[in-house]
């Protein structure tokens, strides 16, 4: 979002509607600063991370659309979750080693950026990881009709919709951030702007923010969880109908990657999310926090080509054509 973007989006609000922004505002994203022993060994640890969830996310989406057999609407949707995971880290890992070796304080129309994207791909996320349960549902209890009720129509209209959702959760949280008012330089204890935190350390009334912050990630966190969970009990109550173990086993190993999956990202927002505020240390936050944004993009690729027949499947038979 460049400064004429921010201003433009300053004006279609209205007065009424934010904060005028002060241009001298800088925020220090702290990170893990207090810890200046550890910054070399972090620093590697997070790029070998950075780098792994790059070379394993674009390696899906390569396959993917280098292999046949994974033209499905399976494979459709996790080539878009690995798109996802890879922009979604980039929004915080680059800044984060910029960090670890020289400190340098983010802009305020930096801030806005980054809360921006790194809002719209976590609810995109979220709906992706909702499509793929509602998909494997399709697969399990359907499977002879599942090809014609999972269209490619209804594939691209599943994955616009996430990106959709995505979309409007960024500028409701962009607009929340756009209320806040700073004083000179802010310094965050965190190491990536995130809302809730800027809402308490804003100089001005943050109730209409945390409205805004809070209402979104509710009814989108929820309704996906929803989606997720129904998709699975649904699952569950199919296969425990099937009367043979194989046929069992293969229904399972069908969902076995993405219940994983699903069960790590979400296990980190109920963390995050249910914990009680009392229970609540900063510096754990920031070890939660690097769990869902560095480490869960970088499992993903790792999940599905470890745990699943047909990529490691498609792998062999790229390897194969790469040497004859």
């Amino acid at each position: 979002m460049s400064s004429l973007g921010l201003g433009l989006l300053l004006k279609s609000l209205g007065p009424q509607a934010v904060m005028t922004p002060d241009p001298t505002v800088k925020f220090s994203l702290m990170g893990f600063a207090g810890n200046p022993e550890l910054q070399l060994a972090l620093f590697t640890a997070f790029l070998v991370v950075y780098l792994m969830t790059l070379l394993g996310n674009l390696g899906i989406i390569i396959l993917i659309r280098t292999s046949p057999q994974l033209h499905s609407p399976m494979y459709y949707f996790l080539g878009n979750l690995a798109l996802v995971d890879l922009l979604y880290s980039t929004v915080v890992t680059p800044k984060l080693l910029s960090d670890l070796v020289r400190q340098k304080p983010l802009s305020y129309v930096g801030c806005v950026t980054q809360v921006f994207v790194f809002s719209i791909f976590l609810v995109t996320e979220c709906f992706l990881l909702a499509t793929m349960a509602y998909d494997r549902y399709m697969a399990v209890s359907h499977p002879l009709h599942y090809s014609v009720l999972m269209s490619p129509r209804l594939c691209v209209q599943l994955v616009g919709g996430s990106y959709l959702a995505g979309l409007l959760n960024g500028m409701g949280q962009t607009i929340g951030m756009l209320n806040l008012s700073f004083c000179g330089s802010v310094v965050v204890n965190l190491f990536f702007c995130d809302l809730s935190l800027l809402a308490s350390l804003s100089s001005s009334d943050s109730t209409l923010t945390s409205l805004i912050m809070t209402v979104p990630t509710f009814l989108f966190g929820v309704s996906s969880s929803l989606i997720v969970l129904v998709s699975y009990i649904a699952i569950v109550s199919t296969i425990l109908s099937i009367r043979s173990a194989e046929g069992k086993c293969k229904a399972f190993s069908t969902c076995a990657s993405h219940l994983t999956t699903v069960s790590i990202f979400y296990g980190n927002g109920l963390f995050v999310y249910l914990k009680p505020s009392s229970l609540k240390s900063r510096e754990e936050d920031k070890w939660v926090a690097v769990l869902y944004t560095v480490v869960t993009p970088m499992l993903n690729p790792l999940i599905y080509s470890l745990r699943n027949q047909e990529v490691k499947e498609a792998l062999r038979r790229l390897r194969a054509r790469k040497r004859t």
